[in-house]
C-alpha cells in the first residue's frame, strides 16, 4: 500500500481564535508560581529527544500502574469489555493502557519532535476510505471525523492537518498548566477550537465553510445522550456527530492513529452517511451506533492503546416503560 498522495500537501493555515475564545475553551491559566513551575517541568520535558520521552513515559506508566490508580476501573471494565481475555492479559492490557496516556502527557508537553519521525511516509490503512476522504475534501466540502482516546489523538489531528484535511477540534474546557499547553498547540498546529456550548451549530457553520470537525466519541456523558451498543454494553454517547451529519448530509469518517513503535499508522473507515429518514425510526441513535462499532473494531484489535481507566459505561440507560405504566398514562 502506498503512501498517500496529499502527503506533501502543505499544512492548512492556522485559525486565528481572538483570546477571549482562547480563554472560554482553556479557562482560568493557572496561578503565577503554578504556572512557573509548571513551565518548568514542562520545558525540560519539552527538550527530550524523542526515544527519552519514550523511556520515561514507560517508567511513569508502569508506576501509575504499580501505584494502583484507577487500576481497579481499568480492569473492572476490561473483565466486563473482553471477559474471553484471561486475567493476565487484562492486566497486561491495563499496564499498556497507562504508557499510552503518559505517551500522551509526555508528548503534549514538547514543542519539535512532537510527530513521529518518518510520520509523512506512513501508509493509511483503509486505502479506499482515505482516497473519498481526499475526493470528499477536494471539492471544497468539510467533512466529519470521528476518533477516540486511542494512541495519540492530538498528534492524529496534527498529521490530518499537514495532510492537508483543514480542522475545528471539538473540545472540553479544562483547566491547568497541561490544558493550557493543549490547547495552544492545538491551535499552534492550526485547528480551530469547538466550544461545546452550541457545538452542534458551530459543527454546522465549519462544515458550511469547507472546513473538516474532528470529535472523540469515546466518552460518557450523563445527559442528552444516545445510548448505543459498545463492547456488548449499552454506553451513553453524544449525539453530536450524528445531528450535524443528518442536518448537512455529510458522512463521518472513522480516523484512528494507531502506534507501532515510533510509528503511528492512520486507519480509516468510511465514509459512514446519516440514514435515511424513515417513521418510527430513530437515525440519530443508528448512526451514531454505526460510528461507534468502527471504533471498537480498531480497539479490539489494538485494546492497550484505548483508554480504559475512564467509567466509559458509568451512566445506565433509562429502565423500558412497562406496559401497565404505559397503559395507565394513556388512560
Amino acid at each position: 500500500m502506498s503512501s498517500p498522495a496529499s502527503a506533501s500537501a502543505p499544512a492548512a493555515p492556522p485559525v486565528r481564535l481572538t483570546s477571549a475564545h482562547l480563554r472560554r475553551v482553556i479557562g482560568e491559566p493557572p496561578g503565577p508560581l503554578t504556572g512557573f513551575l509548571a513551565n518548568l517541568v514542562m520545558g525540560r520535558v519539552a527538550r527530550l529527544s524523542w526515544a527519552a520521552r519514550e523511556r520515561l513515559a514507560r517508567f511513569l506508566g508502569g508506576l501509575a500502574y504499580r501505584l494502583g490508580i484507577r487500576r481497579r476501573v481499568a480492569l473492572d471494565n476490561l473483565a466486563q469489555a473482553m471477559p474471553e481475555r484471561s486475567e493476565a492479559e487484562r492486566h497486561a492490557i491495563a499496564r499498556g493502557a497507562y504508557i499510552t496516556m503518559a505517551r500522551v502527557v509526555l508528548e503534549a508537553l514538547a514543542d519539535t519532535h512532537r510527530l513521529p519521525p518518518g510520520w509523512e511516509q506512513e501508509e493509511v490503512v483503509g486505502r479506499e476510505a482515505w482516497e473519498a476522504l481526499q475526493a470528499h475534501v477536494a471539492t471544497g466540502k468539510g467533512a466529519l471525523l470521528v476518533t477516540a482516546h486511542f494512541g495519540n489523538w492530538e498528534l492524529l489531528g496534527e498529521i490530518l492537518i499537514r495532510r492537508g484535511v483543514p480542522l475545528n477540534a471539538l473540545v472540553r474546557p479544562l483547566k491547568g498548566a497541561l490544558n493550557t499547553r493543549i490547547a495552544e498547540n492545538r491551535v499552534r498546529a492550526g485547528a480551530g477550537l469547538i466550544y461545546p456550548k452550541g457545538a452542534v451549530q458551530e459543527t454546522v457553520d465549519a462544515l458550511g465553510r469547507g472546513e473538516s470537525v474532528y470529535m472523540l466519541l469515546d466518552q460518557g456523558i450523563p445527559s442528552k445522550g444516545v445510548f448505543v451498543p459498545f463492547f456488548g454494553r449499552l454506553a451513553s454517547t453524544t449525539p453530536a456527530m450524528a445531528v450535524a451529519s443528518q442536518r448537512t448530509g455529510i458522512p463521518a469518517w472513522v480516523v484512528m492513529g494507531v502506534r507501532e513503535g515510533a510509528r503511528m499508522r492512520v486507519h480509516i473507515e468510511g465514509p459512514i452517511p446519516p440514514p435515511p429518514p424513515e417513521e418510527g425510526k430513530d437515525t440519530i441513535t443508528e448512526h451514531t451506533a454505526r460510528v461507534t462499532a468502527a471504533l471498537e473494531r480498531v480497539i479490539r484489535q489494538y485494546p492497550e492503546q484505548w483508554l480504559w481507566l475512564h467509567r466509559r459505561w458509568k451512566y445506565a440507560p433509562p429502565a423500558p416503560e412497562s406496559p401497565a405504566s404505559s397503559g395507565t398514562l394513556a388512560r
